[in-house]
């Protein structure tokens, strides 16, 4: 078996390193003592703060750049007709997929906290890297999103705590070496990997028995497949509820002028802690209450030292981000793709000061808007007019059995506000002649919305 602990004294190339994830890998290995290189085809934040720890980034993919390395790391986005993975390939150069390795790194920890579910992880293992850092314990992190505290995805420690996203697409979270995990919930996503909900919840439950005798489940039993799949684990669990249902539980919440909660954490009845928030909705009153749970029951963190930590915690990139204002109207983005995430960033949305709620919805891949269909028409009862591009595929082949047009008919059903528009352009035509001050729009999506939204505020 292929373990990166045996290539100390060569060179370890990373294919596609500007991603989130892997330019995180490649910082912790470089952090332990290994050399490394890698390539990806654009400059990015993440290329830019590898350059600045001194780590060889070059841009484009050629076969010259995995030349001389002794171990090559690929993510799943990597074909193999890539020039790079072609290359070790039939030089017998050693490879390890992306959360191989991150499994590897997991394993080197004596405390390795992973942090799963369908929506949510990258919230709360920010916050509980912010937390943890700011309670001198010193961790390493690894998130698979921009996190402005961390200037990327990454936190590197010293002392031997590991906190990780686990992700749960193709299953790549059973690689990980896990003594802690968190379940925040379950839902019937990637369904171009799993069968159906039932599968998924199969794999959650594999995901646990993966851990140690001593290990403790730390799980949302508000959450019904999660509650399923509590009922089929043998191990230590810790609850966390909104619903009364818990271990620990959620009380007193209420909100600020912009739509930012405050609660209490509360066990068998006696208040441990308040939290106040400066992020909006009530979803984050869940990410808040896992991440103050898990640091309480494995670091040792008191509640009052988590609530002055999280007085500080600001959104990680792209959830519910400002990214501009025109015409007196704000824009910002959700990475929100799923129906159940849209459904709780425009609750957000609707707490937000505004005059009219404007959003603007890419689909990413075909498959999920054929499987998520219906759910996607109870999504957007908050707002007030939902724009639809065309869908955006993603990793998908276009059959031709599903159109952006499908996914409008199903909003109409329910909430009557939606049009399909099939450009950025003819959607930015559409908001200038329609918007007005005090209005705002939120953009959703996981795939390239984020960079063609920006058209909205070119003059």
């Amino acid at each position: 078996m292929i373990n990166f602990e045996d290539y100390k004294e060569g060179i370890i190339h990373f294919i596609g390193i500007g991603g989130c994830s892997m330019s995180g890998l490649a910082q912790i290995l470089s952090n332990l003592g290994y050399r490394v290189s890698g390539s990806d085809l654009n400059e990015s934040p993440f290329t830019k703060t590898l350059q600045k720890r001194g780590i060889p980034v070059h841009f484009g993919h050629d076969a010259s750049y995995v030349e001389g390395a002794s171990l090559v790391i690929y993510s799943a986005a990597i074909k193999p007709s890539n020039v790079e993975f072609a290359y070790a390939k039939e030089h017998g150069i050693p490879m390890l997929e992306r959360s191989v390795l991150l499994g590897q790194i997991s394993r080197g920890y004596q405390k390795s906290i992973c942090i799963a579910g369908c929506h949510g992880k990258t919230t709360i293992t920010s916050m509980l890297a912010l937390i943890s850092n700011d309670a001198h314990i010193d961790p390493t992190v690894h998130v698979g999103g921009m996190v402005d505290f961390l200037s990327g995805g990454v936190r590197l420690g010293k002392k031997d705590c590991f906190i990780t996203e686990a992700c749960e697409y193709v299953r790549s979270f059973l690689t990980l070496h896990p003594t802690h995990i968190v379940i925040n919930n379950i839902d019937d996503d990637h369904l171009d990997c799993y069968r159906d909900i039932d599968e998924i919840i199969d794999t959650f439950v594999q995901f646990v028995g993966l851990l140690p005798k001593e290990g403790v489940l730390f799980a949302n039993p508000d959450d019904e497949s999660t509650k399923k799949a509590l009922a089929r684990v043998n191990c230590k669990v810790i609850t966390y509820s909104m619903q009364g249902a818990g271990d620990y539980n959620s009380a007193n919440v209420c909100y600020d002028s912009l739509g930012n909660p405050q609660f209490d954490i509360v066990k068998e009845g006696k208040v441990l802690g308040h939290i106040v928030l400066r992020v909006p909705g009530l979803h984050n009153v869940q990410n808040a209450l896992a991440a103050c749970v898990v640091a309480y029951e494995t670091l040792g963190i008191a509640f009052e030292d988590a609530a002055a930590a999280l007085l500080h915690y600001h959104l990680a990139g792209r959830r519910f981000e400002l990214v501009g204002e025109r015409d007196g109207v704000k824009i910002f983005h959700d990475y929100a793709h799923h129906p159940t995430e849209i459904k709780a960033c425009l609750e957000a949305a609707s707490n937000y000061p505004h005059k009219k709620l404007y959003v603007l919805f890419q689909c990413n891949s075909f498959t999920r808007a054929r499987t998520l269909r219906k759910k996607y028409g109870l999504a957007f009862e908050k707002a007030d007019v939902v724009l639809v591009p065309d869908l955006y595929p993603g990793r998908d082949i276009d059959t031709g059995d599903i159109h952006a047009t499908d996914l409008v008919a199903e909003i109409n059903a329910h909430s009557h506000n939606a049009c399909y528009l099939p450009t950025f352009e003819d959607i930015k035509a559409y908001l200038l002649q329609h918007w007005q001050p005090g209005d705002i729009v939120v953009t959703l999506g996981s795939g390239d919305v984020y960079k063609k939204q920006m058209v909205l505020l070119e003059k």
